[in-house]
């Protein structure tokens, strides 16, 4: 029973992360390495909620990967 709850959790929180990466903003990576606008990129309002829930995401997603370690 609990390592069917954990699986399920791990399967939805997966599902939610590669949403979660999909929907962040382009051009942020390695295109804006080169100084191209001088200008420092800040994230704000929804940008950070997504920035923020990515973390949590990948968090409840590390803790379920290890709980099924052990159970």
């Amino acid at each position: 029973m609990l390592k069917t709850f954990l699986t399920t959790t791990q399967i939805v929180a997966s599902i939610t992360l590669i949403v979660l990466i999909l929907m962040q903003a382009r051009g942020t990576g390695f295109g804006r390495t080169g100084g191209g606008s001088g200008a420092s990129f800040t994230r704000r309002g929804l940008e950070m909620l997504i920035f923020k829930l990515t973390f949590f995401v990948v968090a409840i997603f590390l803790i379920v990967s290890l709980s099924l370690l052990f159970v």
